[in-house]
């Protein structure tokens, strides 16, 4: 495999000696009468192999290999040395020289030498070659596995949204066919409750489409040097009425102590909302909720460590275990067809984008508590300004 091959030696007569015989072999060979000049011939015709001597004024040839190997790892080095000098000849292999040869120079044995050379470099361009297939193959098969998991997880999304605009479909059906008895008959009851049943769902679907907005918008958070007790006031002055008519004392624990912190308010209004929606809907559910006076408070707190806790916790109807580990799933819902299964999934998210913590702890029929946890974060104070 005759390519080009630089030969570093002092003496001229060598140079020209092996000059003629691996011309004759084929060769594409070049010269230096010492290592500097090694040096820049190996930058300007790079070759795949040198021919260095070991003893050489100035720069020797265990220098010259360390520098070669150090910049042009590729390139392999056989070094010719004396019989005396045999000691630096298992040096300079131990520096990775390919091989080494003594002076005077039997073609025979440099012959032995290049051919062993060359099959160093065969094998390790082989080598070379079944990395870079097995890194095309590693990449091709991951990128299909990405794409039949992005399928299959778009055929889930699309199944799990089907089913929820299924059951939307069949409440607006049931509302509509109210209200037309109503109509036919001229009965108010009728009219009302067919009525009450479209605003229900009609609701659901604008609930449904903003979750998933929110769930599948790529957001930053807009950050603000803020109270972090306004978006509960907000949550809380909002939920009272509906609190009220579910019977459900909605309880309001806020910290006067906590400082200004930075957060996104809207984005934290959106989790806290969510949070106390799902305790309220979890006291109101008869039907597994036990006897008793059913409560909901929302709570903030400094934490050590963290800038601050918001808690939301009801009395209601709670979670096995099974049940608590999917919270955050998407569109996973306890409400059956009165869910989204986006909520908390949008709320996990909010907060993961903060680079905050939720956590929930629940058991079945001793309520449910989950926790927000934010961090301490800096901020351009002329951007709030």
């Amino acid at each position: 495999m005759p390519g080009k091959i630089l030969i570093v030696d002092d003496e001229g007569g060598v140079r020209r000696i092996l000059s003629l015989s691996l011309e004759a072999a084929g060769y594409e060979v070049f010269s230096a009468s010492d290592a500097f000049e090694g040096l820049k011939e190996v930058e300007r015709v790079l070759p795949e192999v040198v021919l260095a001597d070991i003893r050489m004024p100035g720069m020797d040839g265990i220098e010259l290999l360390q520098r070669i190997k150090s910049e042009h790892a590729g390139t392999e080095v056989i070094m010719m040395t004396g019989h005396a000098e045999l000691d630096l000849a298992v040096r300079s292999l131990q520096l990775d020289a390919a091989d080494f040869i003594t002076k005077p120079i039997s073609y025979a044995a440099l012959e032995v030498a290049l051919k062993r050379v060359h099959e160093k470099i065969w094998m390790r361009a082989q080598l070379r070659e079944h990395t870079e297939n097995l890194e095309r193959l590693v990449e091709e098969k991951s990128r299909r596995l990405i794409e039949a998991e992005r399928m299959a997880a778009i055929g889930q999304t699309v199944a799990a949204i089907a089913h929820g605009a299924k059951n939307i479909i069949g409440g607006l059906s049931g509302g509509m066919y109210v209200l037309e008895r109503g109509i036919e008959l001229h009965d108010g009851r009728y009219l009302t409750q067919g009525w009450e049943m479209i605003k229900r769902n009609v609701q659901k679907i604008k609930t449904l489409m903003l979750d998933l907005l929110r769930f599948a918008k790529d957001r930053e958070p807009e950050y603000d040097l803020c109270d972090p007790n306004i978006p509960a006031r907000e949550v809380y002055h909002l939920m009272g009425a509906r609190a009220r008519q579910c019977g459900v004392e909605l309880r309001l624990e806020l910290d006067p102590a906590l400082g200004r912190v930075v957060l996104d308010p809207e984005g934290i209004y959106t989790c806290l909302l969510n949070l106390v929606t799902n305790a309220l809907d979890a006291c109101c559910d008869s039907a597994t909720c036990s006897e008793g006076s059913r409560e909901v408070a929302l709570e903030s707190s400094p934490r050590e460590g963290w800038a601050v806790e918001y808690r939301v916790k009801d009395n209601g109807c709670g979670m096995d275990p099974e049940t608590r580990s999917q919270v955050f799933r998407g569109f996973f819902s306890t409400k059956g067809t009165r869910g989204t299964g986006l909520g908390l999934m949008v709320t996990e998210k909010i907060v993961r984008e903060h680079g905050g913590t939720i956590h929930v702890e629940s058991e079945p029929g001793r309520g449910t508590l989950f926790v927000i946890r934010l961090p301490f974060r800096a901020i351009d104070e002329e951007a709030t300004a």
